[in-house]
C-alpha cells in the first residue's frame, strides 16, 4: 500500500504545474524574515511560505503568559548602534533604524504580542515576499542534472498548489510539543492548552512535568494560589548564571526556587517521566506511581486494588495526590512534511528534537537545503545562542553569505588593510562587534595575511565549524597564514553545577589572561589553513585545532578591552612575535633616522613616512612626544663629528633591536656616501 501510494504521489507529482523560484524559505517567522531580508537585499528570487495569517505565529500564542524573557536594554551608555545589538536580544538586522525592538517597547522583558507587533511592520515596511495562509504540507525532490544542487525542491500546499525552487531554507521552528507517554498521561494538561488564569487554580495541588522556562513561568504565575508545587524532570535545575547558557532557567521565573529551598511546602524531584504512572480516584485526585506497580495489574478494576509506592515507602516523595498535573517539555521540529528523499533525520541524544545539520546550517542528507532559526541549534546547543534571536540572526547572515558565493559567485564580504592597521582592527572588533559577543565560539573574524605580511584581509564572522572549508566556503585564499578571533569563556568556569560567585572569581593581570573566567578575545594564530582532519580531531570542548600560537586578551569587567597596558600591548607583542615585525607607530623622525641606520625600516615608516603619508608635524606636536619619551631631543647634540653621538645610537638601536630588525652603523652609510 505504501509503495503504491508512493507511486501514485509521483505521478501527481508528475502531471502538476509548478509554479518556480530560485529559493523557497519555509516560515516567517524571526528567521525566515531574516533570511528574507538579505535575499532581497541581494535582489534574489525567493518567496516565503507562512501558514497563518500573519508572521510570527508562534509569539502569537507562546509564551503563554506572555512575558519573554530576551532582554530589551534601552541605554548602554554607547551610541555605537553594532556595540548596542550586543544587548538588543530581539531585534532582527536591517538597515531601517525604526526597526529596532526599543522603538516598539521600553521594557527589559517585553510583551510577546509587542514581537507579533514588531515581525508584522519588518514584513511589512520592509516589502518582504511573503505568502500567508500557506501550509506546505508535503517536500520532495526531483533529479535534475541541470539544478543548482543536482535537483529541485517541489513543495505542496494545503491546496494542492504546487511550488518549485532551487535551495530550500527552512525556517519553520520547533513547535511540535513533546509529549511523553506513559499510563495515566491522558490526565496531563499541555502547556499549549491549561489555563492562565491564576484564579482556576486557587487552593489546588499541582505537579509540573519539566524543568525548562516554561514550566517554571507556568509555576510563577501559580504559585501565590496554589496549596503547593512540585516539579518533576529527569535531570536537575541548570540555572543560566551558571551556565552562560541562555535557554536555560533564568531569574525572572526562578521564584519556585525561593519556596523550595525556603522551605514553603514547594519543591523539585528528580526522575525519568518514562517510568512514571497516573492513577485517578473516585475523587478526581491524581496519583503518583512507578510504572512497574501496574504491571501484571488490571487498572480497570478500580484504585483500591492497585498498589502504590508509599504502601511499601511511607514517606514516599510524591505520596499526596495532586488535583492537576501539567506537561512543559517543551517542542520538537515536524519531520512529517519530508518525503523520506530528503533523509531529514532526528539528531542523537539531547538534540533529537533538532535535525540533523552540519556546522554550515545544511542538511547532512540533502545538499542545498539549509536549517535556520531555532531549529538549527543542534550546532550549538548549550553552548551558544543559536537557538534564539539574538544569535540564529547573525548565522542566518551567515548562511545568506555561503549561498552568494555558492550559487552566485559572490565572495564572502572583505577588507584589505595594511597590516600596520592589524592591532587596531581586531581591537575595534571585539570592542563593538555583536555577532561575536552573542554567537561566542561558533562565528569567528577571519584574517587573511598577504604575502610578507604586508597586508591583510578581514572577514567578519565566519562560522568556526567550517573553518577547513573557508577557501570553498567564501573564495577567498589563505596562503599565509591566518589569525582566527573568538569569544570565549573559561573553560571550567561553565556548568551546572558550577559556583559562578565564587571568590577571586575574575582575572585582572595581563600574564594570567589565559586563566581568564568571563567572556573574553581568544586569538589563534595557524602558518596554514587547518584541515578537516585536525577540525575532527581537536581536543574536547575546543572549539578549534591547536594553533601554532595563542592569545587570550584579559577579561574587563566592563567588556571595554581598550587599556593600553593591560589590553593592547600584550596583543602588539603577541602580533608582532607571530609576523616576525614591528606594528608599533612611529615620528616621521625617527622614520627618517631609521632609514639611514638600519637595513629594514618597519612597516609603519615603509607604509606611511617612505609614501609620503602621515602626520604634518608642528612644534606642539614635537613637544609632546619629547616629553612622553617617543622622541629624543637632538637640539643640543655635538654635530662636528663624522658619527652620531653614543647616546643617539642607543637610543636607535633600543627602538629596533627588540623586533627583531637588523641594525646598520651609520658609519657604514657615511662610507657608503663616500664611496
Amino acid at each position: 500500500l505504501g509503495l503504491a501510494l508512493y507511486a501514485s504521489g509521483l505521478c501527481a507529482v508528475s502531471g502538476a504545474t509548478f509554479l518556480y523560484h530560485d529559493y523557497c524559505v519555509i516560515g516567517a517567522g524571526p528567521a525566515g524574515l531574516q533570511a528574507a531580508y538579505f535575499l532581497q537585499q541581494a535582489g534574489r528570487d525567493y518567496i516565503v511560505f507562512e501558514r497563518s495569517h500573519a508572521p510570527g505565529s508562534f509569539f502569537a500564542l507562546y509564551p503563554r503568559h506572555r512575558k519573554l524573557i530576551s532582554i530589551n536594554k534601552q541605554y548602554t551608555g554607547k551610541s555605537n548602534s553594532e556595540f548596542n545589538l550586543r544587548h538588543d536580544w530581539n531585534s532582527l538586522l536591517s538597515h531601517d533604524r525604526r526597526l529596532l525592538f526599543r522603538r516598539y517597547s521600553r521594557d527589559f522583558f517585553p510583551n510577546a504580542d509587542t514581537m507579533v507587533r514588531y515581525l508584522e511592520d519588518f514584513a511589512s515596511l520592509l516589502k518582504l515576499r511573503v505568502q500567508y495562509n500557506t501550509a506546505i504540507i508535503h517536500v520532495t525532490l526531483e533529479k535534475n542534472e541541470q539544478a543548482w544542487n543536482g535537483h529541485y525542491f517541489l513543495l505542496t500546499d494545503q491546496d494542492r498548489k504546487n511550488y518549485k525552487c532551487s535551495c530550500l531554507l527552512v525556517a519553520a521552528g520547533t513547535w511540535v510539543p513533546n509529549v511523553v507517554n506513559f499510563p495515566g498521561s491522558e490526565y496531563v494538561e499541555g502547556y499549549e492548552t491549561v489555563s492562565i488564569n491564576p484564579e482556576d487554580f486557587t487552593g489546588q495541588t499541582v505537579l509540573i512535568l519539566g524543568r525548562g522556562n516554561s514550566a517554571f513561568e507556568t509555576a510563577e504565575n501559580i504559585l501565590g494560589v496554589t496549596n503547593f508545587i512540585h516539579m518533576v524532570s529527569r535531570s536537575r535545575v541548570r540555572l543560566s548564571w551558571a551556565t552562560h547558557y541562555v535557554g536555560d532557567l533564568r531569574a525572572i521565573n526562578n521564584g519556585l526556587l525561593d519556596t523550595y529551598q525556603l522551605k514553603s511546602l514547594d519543591g523539585l524531584l528528580e526522575g525519568d517521566l518514562e517510568d512514571l504512572a497516573i492513577i485517578k480516584d473516585r475523587k478526581g485526585k491524581l496519583h503518583i506511581t512507578l510504572r512497574f506497580y501496574l504491571e501484571n495489574r488490571n487498572i480497570s478494576a478500580g484504585f483500591d486494588s492497585i498498589a502504590l509506592p508509599q504502601d511499601e515507602l511511607d514517606n514516599f516523595a510524591t505520596r499526596a495526590p495532586y488535583d492537576r498535573v501539567i506537561r512543559c517539555l517543551g517542542w520538537k521540529f515536524d519531520f512529517s512534511i519530508y518525503n523520506r528523499s530528503l533523509r531529514m533525520m532526528p539528531g542523537k541524544g539531547n538534540i533529537k528534537k533538532y535535525p540533523q545539520i552540519k556546522p554550515s546550517y545544511e542538511s547532512r542528507g540533502t545538499r542545498g537545503l539549509f536549517v535556520l532559526g531555532t531549529a538549527s541549534h543542534s550546532v550549538d546547543f548549550r553552548k551558544s545562542a543559536g537557538g534564539f534571536i539574538h544569535g540564529f540572526r547573525y548565522t542566518t547572515r551567515a548562511v545568506h553569505r555561503l549561498l552568494e558565493n555558492r550559487h552566485h559567485g559572490v565572495p564572502w564580504p572583505s577588507t584589505v588593510y595594511p597590516i600596520t592597521q592589524l592591532t587596531n582592527s581586531i581591537i575595534k572588533r571585539v570592542n563593538e562587534a555583536s555577532g561575536l559577543y552573542q554567537m561566542f565560539t561558533v562565528l569567528a573574524d577571519i584574517i587573511l595575511l598577504r604575502e610578507n605580511a604586508t597586508a591583510f584581509e578581514y572577514l567578519e564572522e565566519y562560522p568556526t565549524g567550517i573553518l577547513a572549508e573557508l577557501e570553498m566556503q567564501t573564495g577567498r585564499k589563505a596562503r599565509s597564514g591566518l589569525f582566527v578571533i573568538i569569544m570565549e569563556y573559561g573553560r571550567n568556569f561553565s556548568g551546572a553545577d558550577k559556583d559562578v560567585f565564587y571568590y577571586n572569581r575574575a582575572v585582572g593581570e595581563a600574564q594570567h589572561a589565559w586563566q581568564s573566567n568571563f567572556l573574553h578575545p581568544v586569538i589563534y594564530y595557524y602558518k596554514h589553513l587547518p584541515t578537516e582532519r585536525e577540525m575532527r580531531l581537536r581536543p574536547p570542548e575546543w572549539p578549534l585545532p591547536r594553533p601554532n600560537a595563542i592569545h587570550h586578551i584579559v577579561e574587563d569587567f566592563l567588556t571595554d578591552w581598550t587599556a593600553p597596558n593591560a589590553h593592547i600591548l600584550p596583543l602588539r607583542r603577541f602580533l608582532e612575535n607571530c609576523l616576525s615585525t614591528d606594528l608599533r607607530h612611529f615620528f616621521a623622525e625617527s622614520c627618517f633616522l631609521f632609514a639611514f641606520t638600519h637595513q629594514k625600516l618597519p612597516p609603519s615608516c615603509q607604509q606611511g613616512y617612505v609614501g609620503m603619508q602621515g602626520l604634518v608635524g608642528s612644534q606642539e606636536l614635537r613637544q609632546h612626544a619629547l616629553q612622553a619619551g617617543l622622541l629624543q631631543d637632538h637640539t643640543h647634540t655635538d654635530s662636528s663629528g663624522d658619527s652620531p653621538p653614543d647616546s643617539l645610537r642607543g637610543s636607535q638601536q633600543q627602538l629596533m633591536t627588540d623586533h627583531g630588525i637588523p641594525v646598520r652603523p651609520l658609519q657604514h652609510l657615511v662610507n657608503a656616501k663616500d664611496e
